[in-house]
């Protein structure tokens, strides 16, 4: 029976996919599968057990990939599970932000006396806003998040200009022909009103938007951060804050230069933290570990190639490897030695991981003998054996 241990999912319910018979969750302090949201496992030992991670919401900054991969541990995510979410987050704040909502209500909240109604009409021209009809709103990143903040924004009327540059076709295909994608991202900052930032962390883009891009922006403009924290350099919003340059920072991430400025709007990481998202995420997590597991199906994995061939044969050897020359050779002598006829053969590679998956209906032998030979070959990091 598999363990499958949950760490932090505040609705689990998607657990209830996963067969009673099969599986059995938090029952063990040495689990085969990890389910997590923001549970930070660069402080949390998983052993060597460990087949699989998955991150029930998309950022994965919080697993140590390098250490995954050494121990043949893949880490899925649940891209999409939380993306109407954040969308629907985005376009409330920027209504709200536009028509001085919050300040309005903060406003009214201390209101005194039987003249509260005079005092009201009195003083609403103070928040008068705007309308965001024929307004520019720059998206940068078009992935499950932003192709659909897009959408919302030009349903409201805005005028909407995207920039990816790594956009998958998928995505491409779903975003409106009339969203032009632009070349740049200084060109996109250079004509955006608004500009909202909805991709995944990197090293490479960390401080993507920094001092000089924001310098890009016309004065007066709204800066929005729902992808992740550092994506945004914070100190250089709130110093454009304070300069004027920045009408406003919305963010959904607590840093201390972001709770700090009184200029700046931030929401306590509420993107993806609806019941239904959360629903979602635990779903999509369950499925994506029971596939691999019973399987060996790599989908939507951040640190291992995709591999999504059914299995269609009474067993599968699955052995994940570091992605260097003659490994095929090494494998598969391995099984011919064991006198093994291989029906089907899959092999993929990611970065520095490779997967391969060996197929067969016949099983003669000691085969104990040759997970332990596959296992003694260099660069070798997990084998499994799977049965239908």
């Amino acid at each position: 029976m598999y363990q499958v241990k949950t760490y932090n999912v505040i609705s689990p319910v998607g657990l209830a996919k996963l067969p009673a018979s099969q599986y059995a969750v938090n029952k063990s302090d040495d689990p085969d599968a990890l389910i997590i949201r923001s549970q930070d496992m660069h402080t949390t030992d998983f052993g060597k057990n460990v087949k699989v991670i998955a991150r029930a919401g998309a950022g994965f900054n919080n697993i140590p990939l390098d250490k995954a991969n050494d121990q043949g541990t893949v880490v899925f995510n649940t891209p999409g599970s939380n993306a109407n979410a954040v969308k629907e987050l985005v376009i409330g704040m920027l209504i709200l932000c536009n028509r001085h909502v919050i300040d309005a209500v903060n406003w009214s909240a201390q209101l005194v006396g039987a003249d509260v109604s005079l005092q009201t009409e009195k003083n609403k021209n103070h928040f008068a806003g705007h309308e965001l009809v024929g307004k520019t709103i720059g998206v940068i990143g078009l992935g499950n998040v932003g192709s659909r903040v897009a959408g919302a924004a030009q349903q409201l009327g805005m005028k909407v200009v995207g920039y990816d540059p790594y956009i998958s076709v998928e995505h491409a295909l779903q975003l409106s022909n009339q969203i032009p994608r632009l070349d740049s991202l200084a060109e996109l900052l250079q004509q955006s009103d608004f500009v909202t930032v909805h991709i995944p962390y990197t090293e490479d883009n960390r401080h993507l938007i920094g001092e000089n891009e924001i310098a890009m922006m016309p004065k007066g403009a709204v800066l929005f951060n729902y992808s992740r924290t550092d994506i945004v350099d914070d100190a250089a919003a709130t110093q454009a804050l304070d300069q004027g340059h920045l009408q406003l920072y919305v963010t959904d991430f607590s840093t201390q230069a972001a709770v700090e400025n009184p200029k700046a709007i931030v929401t306590p990481h509420l993107g993806g933290t609806t019941e239904e998202a959360e629903i979602n995420g635990a779903v999509m997590a369950a499925n994506t570990i029971r596939n691999f597991l019973e399987q060996g199906i790599i989908h939507h994995s951040v640190n291992m190639p995709e591999m999504t061939t059914p299995m269609q044969y009474n067993h599968r050897i699955t052995v994940m490897h570091q992605n260097v020359p003659n490994m095929l050779g090494q494998i598969t002598t391995a099984v011919a030695n064991a006198n093994i006829n291989i029906d089907n053969l899959s092999n993929q590679s990611r970065e520095t991981m490779a997967y391969t998956v060996i197929d067969v209906n016949q099983l003669d032998g000691d085969t104990e003998a040759l997970i332990k030979n596959l296992e003694a070959i260099p660069a070798v990091v997990r084998v499994r054996l799977l049965n239908r």
